[in-house]
């Protein structure tokens, strides 16, 4: 464990390079701030060694045989891609204003409204997918306001701006652990909406297959549809190729069974949208370590 004040410092480091891109741009308009931080992100991807690394040992478990420069090509597209996402996430709330940046498909919605018109409550799943707060956006729209389960930053620069910006997305916006699951419920049992991420590594997870190769994942989400008889309803903010749209799209609700199968529909769901988008998923999750 680092010392306090070397911590602090080191967590100040770190922030500079985004607080200055941030700076940078303040003056311009939002779609061009947006790509300035995917543009100085995907530089990063691009030249900075540790980054570039575990990107190229992601991606050479599901595209072993892509040549070289196609994954130099997709790691500078991802970078750019989650550039401008982290940059909407921070500004979540004009974010959510471009409403005329959106537009909605799939059944899932009907389903959705179907839930709200009845009281009750819903889980949104998706993963790091395109942006995915695109899926909060418009559900806070057509008043479904729909709560969030979060992993805290270690970086207290970082955690302050994530979390306004996810908040403003909707609330409730609840951590991950015991104290969250317990909110987590109770606003569900209420009638309310939460999206989930679920496609980051989970230690005491089961092993399910994810683009081909085992990954330890959460069962959490089909055991809480289960237990409290509500909609799983996986959904996809797809970024279009200017960047600045986002087909966002509600798929049927997963059938109620046994929730590995439950879960494993969703890993399938998301999976296909990454092998036809690989650009748009986050590499850098880890997701298969462990397993």
């Amino acid at each position: 464990m680092l010392p306090r004040p070397v911590r602090s410092t080191w967590n100040h480091l770190r922030y500079i390079p985004l607080l200055s891109a941030l700076t940078w741009s303040r003056w311009q308009g939002f779609a061009m701030r947006s790509r300035a931080l995917g543009s100085a992100v995907g530089w990063v991807l691009r030249w900075f060694p540790i980054a570039r690394r575990r990107f190229e040992r992601e991606i050479t478990h599901v595209f072993p045989d892509m040549p070289k420069v196609e994954r130099a090509r997709l790691s500078r597209a991802m970078g750019r891609r989650m550039g401008q996402t982290l940059f909407e996430i921070y500004h979540c709330a004009e974010f959510q204003s471009r409403q005329e940046a959106f537009t909605v498909s799939g059944p899932g919605m009907a389903a959705l409204e179907a839930a709200r018109a009845a009281g009750k409550g819903a889980l949104i799943v998706s993963g790091h997918f395109g942006q995915w707060e695109a899926v909060r956006a418009v559900l806070k729209a057509r008043g479904m306001e729909t709560g969030a389960v979060y992993r805290p930053q270690t970086n207290p620069h970082y955690q302050r701006r994530l979390l306004a910006g996810i908040e403003a997305g909707g609330k409730p916006i609840l951590e991950t652990g015991r104290i969250g699951t317990t909110a987590l419920v109770r606003h569900l049992r209420a009638g309310g909406f939460m999206a989930i991420l679920l496609d980051e590594k989970y230690a005491e997870g089961v092993r399910l297959p994810f683009l081909g190769r085992p990954a330890l994942t959460s069962l959490s989400a089909a055991q809480l549809a289960l237990k409290y008889d509500l909609l799983m309803v996986p959904a996809y903010g797809i970024r279009s190729d200017d960047g600045d749209h986002f087909n966002v799209v509600f798929e049927d609700p997963i059938p109620h069974g046994d929730p590995v199968a439950m879960t494993q529909a969703f890993n399938d769901s998301l999976s296909a949208r990454i092998l036809a988008d690989p650009d748009q998923w986050y590499w850098l999750l880890r997701r298969w370590q462990g397993a």
